[in-house]
C-alpha cells in the first residue's frame, strides 16, 4: 500500500521512479531510497528518516540524486502524517463508536454525565473535563457536574452565575468556543469562583462544546489542559460530536430517571392502596365480627375481648364515673384516673378518638344523646386510619350492647319522660292508669323510690340530661326536666344515697358540680308530687345557706329537715340523731340521755352536770366520752349540738306523751 503510494508521488511531481534511479543512479542513491522506503513501510520515526538522508550524504551521494533523495524524504514524511492522521481519526471515531455503544445502555443521569466526562478526557487526552448544567434553582445560574481528572476540593457545588463563564458564552452563541489561557481571555465574562477553581488546578486551554437534549441546548461539555495550547479543527468535531452523542444519552436517561420516579411513585401508590384495601377488609370484618356478638346477645367482658383481639392493644371499657365494666389487657382499676384525665381536657362527648396520656386514647360511647361511658385503649401515641376507625365502630356497637342490655331505646325513653312528667303535675290521674304505664317499663310504683333534683349550669344542661337518662335507665328508673331542673325517679329507700349518686354521675361534667337534693321514700303515685316538693324545698335551702355543688336529703338536713319536709317523722329525727345513745341505755341500764340532759342544763360544764347527778365529774367525763362514740366525736359542736338538744327535747316529750297515753288506758280498763 505504502510503495503504491510513493509510486503516486513519484509520478505526481515528476520524478524518477525508484525503478528509474536503480537503472540511471549510483548505488547509494538507491540504497538511500530503499531505505527511506523501508522506513515508511515501517512506521519509522522522523528522526531515523533524516539520518538516512545523512548517511548519503557520507556515502557521496551529491547533486540531483542527493536533491532527490531529500524529496523522497519529504513525501515519506508526508505520508506518513497523513496515515497518522487517519489512524488517529480511526481511532477517534472508534472511540465515539464505543462511547455511543456504551450509552446505549440504560443508565442514570448521573452515570451518563460520568460517562461523557471520562470518555471526552480520554478522547481529546486532556487533563479536566466536566459538564455544565442549569441550576435546581431556575434562576439562569449554572452547576458544574461529574468533573473527571480533577485534583482539588474546590469545585464541590461550584455554581456560576447568569451569564458567567464560557459555558454562558456556549449557550449564548450555540456553538464550540475555546481558548488558549482561560484566565487572561477577557472575550468573555468571568467568574470569581471558577477563575478561583481554575487556578487551583492549574488548567489553561479550556475548550466548551454545547451539550444538547433533543433540540434544546441543556449545558455544555468542556475539556482543559493544563498547559497553553491550542485546540485543532480534529479535536473539536471530535468533541462537538461526542457532546451531541451525550446529549441523546442524557435525554434519554433524563427520560428513564424521571420514568422510574413515575414507577416508583405508582408503586407507593399501588402499595397504599394494597394497605388500604386490607385495612378496609379487615375493618370490614372486624365490624361483622363485633356485630355477630352483639346479635348473639353476648356479655360486654366478651365484646371488650374481641376488641382487644382486633385492635391488637389492651381495652377498657367504663362507665360515665370511671366505673370498670369490662377489661381485657393490662388497664384494670384505672377507670377513674381515665375519667378525671378526660374531664381534665374536656373531651367528654367528642365522637374522635382522644389521646388522654401515655398512649391511652379514649373514645365516648354514646347512644344518640346519652353518654353510657367510655372506651379506654392503650395503643401508643399516634393512631393508624384503620386504628381509629375500628375504635370508633366499636365504641358504637358497644353503646348498641349496652342500650339493648338496659332495654333503652328512643321510643322507650320518650315514654319513660312522659310518665315522670305526668307524676309531676297537680291534675289527678287515675292511679290504676299510672301504675299500668309503668309497669310496661317495668317499674313498680308501689314500690318504695326516691325523688332526686339536680340542678347545674345553664351551658352543661343538655349534656347533664344525657347522663341523668343513662343513670335512671341503668337504676332502673325515671327522668324528666321539670322547672329547669332534672327530676330523677329512683327506686329504693335511702334518698341521700341516690342524691350522692347522682351528683357524682354529674360532677364529671365540664363546668361546677351540680347541687342534688333528694327526698323519700315515696310508694305511691300520688306521692311523687309531694316527694318533688319536698326536695325542691331541700335544694332552695341548700342554695340560701351556701350548699351549691353538694348533694344532701330532707333527713341529712336534721332538725332543719323537719322544718322542709311535708310529712314530719318526729321519730326518724330522733333515732338517726341520738337513737344510738337511747339504745344502749335500753340495753345496759345506763343514764346516758339523763347525763346529756344535765351536761346541757347545765350550760355544757361537766362539773355542774355532776353535782346535778349526784356523781363524781369523772363519771360524767366517761359517760360523755361513750357518747362520743355512740353518735360521733362532733356532737358538741353548735350544729351538731342543736339537734342533739332539739332530739332530746323531742325524745322527752315522746316519752311524756307515751306515759299519758298509757295511763288513761289504765284508767279506762
Amino acid at each position: 500500500m505504502r510503495l503504491g503510494l510513493v509510486h503516486r508521488h513519484c509520478q505526481r511531481w515528476g520524478i524518477e521512479t525508484p525503478e528509474d534511479l536503480v537503472s540511471g543512479t549510483k548505488d547509494e542513491a538507491v540504497a538511500a531510497v530503499l531505505a527511506l522506503l523501508d522506513l515508511l513501510a515501517g512506521e519509522g520515526s522522523a528522526n531515523r528518516f533524516e539520518a538516512v538522508v545523512e548517511e548519503a550524504r557520507r556515502q557521496g551521494v551529491t547533486g540531483a540524486d542527493l536533491h532527490t533523495v531529500e524529496r523522497i524524504k519529504r513525501l515519506a514524511l508526508n505520508i506518513q502524517a497523513r496515515l497518522e492522521r487517519r489512524q488517529q481519526r480511526s481511532a477517534a471515531l472508534a472511540t465515539l463508536v464505543d462511547t455511543a455503544s456504551d450509552l446505549a445502555s440504560p443508565h442514570t443521569v448521573e452515570d451518563t454525565l460520568k460517562i461523557i466526562t471520562r470518555r471526552a478526557r480520554l478522547l481529546l487526552g486532556v487533563d479536566v473535563s466536566w459538564v455544565t448544567l442549569p441550576a435546581a434553582e431556575d434562576d439562569g445560574a449554572l452547576r458544574l457536574h461529574s468533573l473527571d481528572g480533577h485534583v482539588t476540593m474546590l469545585n464541590t457545588q461550584l455554581r456560576l452565575p447568569e451569564g458567567a463563564g464560557l459555558a454562558a458564552a456556549v449557550l449564548a452563541h450555540r456553538a464550540p468556543l475555546w481558548t488558549s489561557d482561560y484566565l487572561t481571555d477577557d472575550s468573555f465574562r468571568h467568574a470569581a469562583e471558577l477563575d478561583q477553581w481554575i487556578d487551583a488546578e492549574g488548567l489553561h486551554a479550556v475548550l466548551a462544546v454545547p451539550l444538547s437534549r433533543g433540540t434544546a441546548f441543556a449545558g455544555s461539555l468542556h475539556v482543559a489542559d493544563r498547559s497553553v495550547r491550542h485546540f485543532s479543527a480534529d479535536e473539536i468535531a471530535l468533541t462537538n460530536m461526542l457532546a451531541e452523542i451525550g446529549g441523546v444519552a442524557l435525554s434519554r436517561a433524563v427520560y428513564l430517571d424521571e420514568t422510574l420516579a413515575e414507577m416508583s411513585a405508582l408503586r407507593d401508590r399501588l402499595s397504599r392502596a394494597e394497605a388500604d384495601l386490607a385495612d378496609a377488609r379487615g375493618l370490614t370484618e372486624a365490624q361483622g365480627a363485633l356485630l355477630a356478638l352483639v346479635l348473639d346477645g353476648c356479655a360486654p367482658q366478651l365484646l371488650v375481648e374481641e376488641c382487644h383481639v382486633r385492635l391488637g392493644a389492651p381495652v377498657l371499657l367504663c362507665g360515665p364515673q370511671g366505673t370498670t365494666i369490662a377489661v381485657s389487657g393490662d388497664l384494670s382499676g384505672r377507670g377513674e384516673e381515665f375519667a378525671r384525665a378526660e374531664k381534665a381536657a374536656g373531651v367528654l362527648l367528642d365522637p374522635a378518638p382522644v389521646l388522654l396520656q401515655d398512649g391511652i386514647w379514649s373514645v365516648p360511647v354514646l347512644a344518640g344523646s346519652h353518654h353510657l361511658g367510655a372506651l379506654y385503649v392503650q395503643a401508643g401515641p399516634a393512631l393508624t386510619a384503620g386504628t381509629a376507625a375500628l375504635l370508633r365502630y366499636a365504641a358504637r356497637v358497644v353503646a348498641v350492647l349496652l342500650s339493648l342490655q338496659e332495654g333503652q331505646g328512643p321510643v322507650d325513653g320518650h315514654v319513660r319522660d312522659e310518665l315522670l312528667e305526668d307524676l309531676l303535675i297537680s291534675v289527678v290521674r287515675p292511679r290504676e292508669l299510672l301504675e299500668r304505664r309503668a309497669r310496661r317499663l317495668g317499674i313498680g310504683l308501689d314500690q318504695p323510690h326516691v325523688v332526686v333534683i339536680a340542678r347545674v349550669e345553664e351551658g352543661a344542661r343538655a349534656h347533664a340530661v344525657s347522663r341523668a337518662s343513662a343513670c335512671a335507665r341503668r337504676l332502673n328508673g325515671l327522668r324528666a326536666t321539670h322547672e329547669s331542673d332534672i327530676v330523677l325517679l329512683l327506686p329504693g329507700t335511702d334518698p341521700g344515697a341516690a342524691a350522692r349518686t347522682v351528683h357524682d354521675e354529674l360532677s364529671s361534667l365540664p363546668g361546677g358540680p351540680p347541687t342534688v337534693s333528694a327526698s323519700g321514700p315515696v310508694s305511691d303515685p300520688g306521692a311523687v308530687l309531694h316527694g318533688y316538693r319536698e326536695a325542691a324545698r331541700c335544694l332552695d335551702a341548700m342554695t340560701a345557706l351556701g350548699a351549691a355543688g353538694t348533694s344532701a336529703s330532707t333527713h341529712q338536713l336534721g332538725f332543719l329537715g323537719l322544718l322542709l319536709s311535708d310529712h314530719v317523722d318526729a321519730d326518724r329525727f330522733i333515732q338517726s340523731t341520738i337513737g344510738a345513745v337511747l339504745d344502749y341505755d335500753e340495753q345496759r341500764l345506763t343514764e346516758l340521755i339523763r347525763t346529756l340532759d344535765a351536761y346541757f342544763d347545765t350550760g355544757g360544764s361537766p362539773t355542774y352536770a355532776a353535782e346535778q347527778l349526784h356523781v363524781h365529774p369523772n363519771t360524767v367525763a366517761r359517760r360523755l366520752e361513750r357518747i362520743g362514740e355512740l353518735i360521733g366525736p362532733d356532737w358538741q359542736k353548735p350544729e351538731r349540738a342543736l339537734e342533739v338538744q332539739l332530739a332530746l327535747r323531742m325524745s322527752r316529750i315522746r316519752r311524756v306523751l307515751r306515759e299519758r297515753d298509757e295511763s288513761a288506758g289504765d284508767q279506762d280498763a
